[in-house]
């Protein structure tokens, strides 16, 4: 990794700057970032592959001015694969990310974090996954445990299998995986009616409140990402906070884990905590169902639980 090209493959990525500071706080460097993602590309790319990629960009690292950006610039090489998505008055091309060597030229470009669609390219407007992202009102991790607890048993209660990601932050990521037979609009509408559920049974813990200034010290639990070219981050990426934390897999006994926090995994310990482990989110693909069975089990749920307040 000492040289100012890599090859992977047929594919060479020029890279520049190795010594660049990104995370100032760590001593993280663009060279780091490159050599993360080049490492942990067999883990990841299964969950970025065959989707449109929004590249959250700091050129001049994590305390500089970060940019979000959809388009592939035309310098882009051409070996980097593109899919042209519908906006609002047109079409924009966004990167999808295929092979180690896209990764490793995005970290180069100062892209820290690709985040990704909950849908494919060759389906855009049908999910194959749904998220709930638990986002504590502090660095308490015990709400966010026994939210995740909570909303896992009525998804299960639905006939719905649930993966959980710390994602880097003070939070987690539930991800139901999903046959692809909806649009976003009907699964952003069942996912709101699953959190107005759980908020209801526990308005004192719980809620769905957009304006933090409304929530007075509760777990947001958040749907709005379940939305045409809205994104999730994957399994794996950097995020560009202190310390360079970096979101994992989750089993659910790791929830026991006392000293577990969302942001636990960092670029400089990930492989360690990753070494001999298999990767709980394996196979998750396979579980992806329809919701039209689930959504008479909601209906019933909101009945009986309406009917009894």
């Amino acid at each position: 990794m000492s040289g100012e090209s890599l090859r992977f493959g047929p594919y060479m990525v020029e890279v520049s700057r190795r010594e660049k500071t990104l995370f100032p706080d760590s001593g993280v460097t663009k060279g780091d970032l490159i050599e993360y993602y080049r490492r942990i590309a067999d883990r990841m790319l299964p969950y970025v592959r065959e989707r449109p990629v929004v590249m959250q960009r700091f050129p001049d690292g994590i305390e500089g001015e970060g940019f979000y950006q959809k388009d592939a610039p035309d310098y882009f090489p051409e070996w980097i694969e593109r899919v042209t998505v519908e906006k609002e008055g047109g079409t924009v091309d966004h990167v999808v990310c295929g092979n180690a060597a896209t990764l490793v030229y995005l970290a180069n470009q100062g892209v820290i974090t690709p985040h990704v669609w909950l849908s494919k390219v060759d389906r855009l407007h049908h999910p194959d996954r749904m998220i709930f992202d638990l986002d504590p009102p502090e660095d308490d991790f015990d709400v966010v445990r026994h939210g995740a607890r909570a909303l896992r048993e009525l998804l299960e209660d639905l006939d719905l299998s649930v993966w959980p990601m710390a994602t880097g932050g003070r939070g987690l990521h539930l991800v139901v995986p999903l046959d692809r037979g909806e649009e976003f609009d009907p699964v952003r509408g069942f996912a709101h009616r699953v959190v107005d559920l759980l908020a209801a049974r526990q308005p004192d813990r719980f809620t769905t409140e957009t304006r933090k200034d409304k929530r007075r010290g509760r777990l947001f639990l958040d749907y709005l990402r379940n939305a045409y070219a809205q994104t999730g981050v994957p399994p794996f990426a950097v995020r560009p906070r202190a310390g360079a934390p970096v979101a994992v897999p989750l089993d659910w006994d790791d929830l026991d884990d006392p000293d577990l926090r969302g942001n636990a995994c960092t670029v400089e310990n990930v492989f360690r905590r990753l070494s001999g482990k298999d990767d709980p989110w394996k196979g998750m693909a396979r579980h992806g169902r329809s919701l039209t069975e689930p959504r008479s089990r909601l209906e019933a749920l909101e009945e009986e639980e309406g009917s009894s307040d």
